[in-house]
């Protein structure tokens, strides 16, 4: 059996990860962030060592995790301005080229790299990942199934990576299809129990086709380590007020769930197609499968019944990919990475 730690913080406390770019700051290229400066706690390496990622410990609220993000990114840029780098936040690097990318010296990760190829090189991208306490691994997974169907909104809303290696690829979230290139993406498998999903992780650890759960790259998963439901379908936003937003919304999906069985997983391919190709213009399929809805009209919905209609405003106007497309068409992409530097 898996050890778990579900129960042991209050259900609905939250914990908030992000993933951060290291880049020169003369160049605005992608440059190691050194490792003797991460803690391994809440900086931590990643699987390239032009990434930091950034991890706020248990909290009580998104308020409070956001808050704490505020200081872990400021310390982050200060320990960066010493070696003469910056930081930077978006789903990927506009002109960074994925495979030509320092992959980290972790044992773990280079066995990874070295197990899947091209594909691991490709994953040069950045993710939001949020964790909310739950109380037992059934509620876990009952609570996945609830949130499955409205985890491609947030994907839609959250895009913010239209550009790889200095090209526009006609995706708001080129992470989101990056991600695809490996299995045990997307959507996880209906599992029946806690149990049987627990079985499924260990019959691949057994056969050396994973190390751990933590390879398990799917959208949403049960985090056994910290007892926590994570979400994981964002793209790493720029603004840290649009994290906030996003870690809100998914924390009020969360609480507001209702089990009701599997979710779709034919409907929700054919959305998180739609919300990587359009981001915010996407039209989605309703979770109830009866009709086309515009992704910010699903919103406006999905708010009322979360009571959390506060979240609108700046959800609704949320469209970073958008942004990005703006700026680096009108006044070039260099002018993009120092925007997305200042941003951050």
């Amino acid at each position: 059996m898996i050890p778990h730690a579900f129960g042991r913080s209050p259900a609905g406390s939250v914990g908030i990860e992000e993933e951060l770019f290291s880049l020169d700051a003369g160049t605005l290229e992608p440059a190691p962030f050194p490792a003797e400066l991460l803690d391994g706690e809440r900086l931590k390496g990643e699987l390239f060592s032009t990434l930091v990622e950034l991890a706020t410990p248990v909290c009580s609220s998104v308020e409070e995790a956001v808050g704490e993000l505020a200081e872990l990114r400021a310390r982050a840029k200060r320990l960066a301005a010493d070696r003469g780098l910056v930081l930077a936040a978006a789903g990927t690097w506009p002109t960074a080229v994925p495979e030509e990318q320092p992959v980290s010296a972790d044992e773990g990760y280079r066995r990874f790299v070295d197990r899947a190829g091209s594909p691991a090189r490709r994953q040069y991208c950045c993710g939001l990942h949020v964790h909310v306490g739950v109380e037992s691994p059934e509620r876990c997974l009952a609570l996945l199934e609830a949130v499955l169907p409205w985890l491609p909104l947030v994907l839609a809303l959250s895009a913010n990576s239209p550009y790889v290696a200095g090209r526009e690829t006609g995706l708001a979230s080129s992470r989101a299809e990056i991600l695809g290139l490996l299995p045990r993406t997307g959507a996880p498998p209906a599992f029946a129990s806690y149990a049987e999903w627990e079985r499924f992780v260990e019959r691949l650890v057994a056969l050396e086709v994973a190390d751990s759960f933590r390879r398990m790259w799917w959208d949403v998963r049960p985090h056994p380590e910290y007892g926590t439901l994570e979400l994981r379908v964002p793209d790493q936003p720029t603004r840290l007020e649009a994290t906030g937003a996003l870690a809100a919304l998914l924390h009020a999906l969360v609480a507001g769930a209702e089990p009701d069985g599997p979710a779709d997983r034919g409907l929700y391919g054919q959305n998180r197609w739609e919300a990587l190709r359009f981001g915010p213009e996407a039209e989605l399929v309703h979770p109830n499968g009866t009709r086309l809805v515009p992704a910010r009209e699903l919103l406006g919905e999905l708010l009322e019944r979360l009571g959390s209609a506060h979240l609108l405003a700046q959800l609704q106007s949320l469209d970073q990919a958008g942004e990005q497309l703006s700026l680096g068409r009108a006044e070039g992409l260099r002018r993009l990475c120092e925007r997305l530097v200042e941003l951050t």
